[in-house]
């Protein structure tokens, strides 16, 4: 497995595990599985409302804590300075650890600036040994690590083949901050598991359209975090450290991105609009 240095010197998977939309119920199995096919990055989230089957696989797979990299954000509605430290404990006691390897803030709305002091406060205590921001655009990025004590290590947004993030991802770089990937596979939209050129250039190296894409974004030192409930997917996704792509292979992708998102803009008032009703 690939690993990263993050700009405070913590030592990250370069690959995890997500459970986005993984239901509380599955969370623990999936989780479980996960660890048993070798991922030691497993990202969650306050919003997901699985971070106790998240705990309960840590715990009952009998893997050192220490090899095992835990990822959760704090979502909106838990934002400003009392509410994060709260939010934080909480997330703490529902992980059934002492601390968190990575904490973010999920969104750029409501009191991102509370939010992150106590992010802050929290890494000083030992409570989380690093944190970061999901979802902020280039302008909420630079805004945050301009004025924040404490420059995000990563910065968590969509990034897939059709959305590549390339100028985003060198502002981060010039922080010293990682760019990691959520929707690696663009949640299929778009016909990303068909894709032909994506396809064409996986039968080259007996590789499906999915390791090929997460490939491509490893060559990018990109961080990624792909979600499958089924075993034998996790084990594809993760089996993607025995090729390399060509140049030309990574030009070729290159040419897919459409450099818009395939969700949702968090510059569009409707999209704001949308968040606030989630507080």
């Amino acid at each position: 497995m690939n690993k990263v240095i993050l700009n405070n010197g913590v030592e990250m998977p370069q690959m995890g595990y997500g459970v986005y939309q993984v239901s509380p119920a599955e969370c623990e199995h999936c989780v479980s599985d996960a660890l048993k096919v070798g991922y030691r990055m497993i990202d969650t989230a306050q919003a997901y409302h699985n971070e106790e089957g998240v705990g309960n696989a840590v715990q009952k797979s009998g893997i050192d804590r220490k090899e095992i990299f835990l990822v959760s954000k704090v979502w909106i509605s838990n934002y400003g300075y009392e509410k994060a430290k709260t939010s934080i404990d909480e997330s703490l006691r529902k992980l059934q650890t002492d601390y968190i390897d990575l904490m973010l803030l999920h969104q750029p709305f409501c009191d991102r600036y509370g939010a992150y002091r106590a992010l802050e406060e929290a890494y000083k205590e030992g409570k989380l040994r690093a944190i970061g921001v999901s979802n902020f655009y280039p302008d909420h990025f630079i805004d945050i690590a301009g004025n924040m004590e404490i420059v995000p290590v990563v910065n968590q947004v969509e990034t897939h083949v059709f959305n590549q993030q390339t100028e985003p991802q060198q502002i981060m770089e010039e922080f010293g901050t990682h760019i990691m990937s959520w929707g690696p596979f663009a949640e299929g939209r778009n016909g990303f598991f068909t894709n032909p050129l994506l396809a064409g250039i996986g039968a080259k190296y007996g590789k499906s359209v999915a390791q090929v894409a997460l490939r491509w974004l490893i060559q990018r030192g990109v961080i990624t975090i792909p979600k499958s409930t089924y075993i034998e997917r996790m084990r594809q996704n993760i089996d993607i450290f025995d090729f390399e792509l060509t140049a030309e292979d990574m030009a070729s992708i290159a040419t897919l991105d459409t450099g818009k998102s395939l969700f949702f803009d968090h510059h569009d008032a409707e999209t704001a609009r949308m968040f606030m009703e989630r507080r």
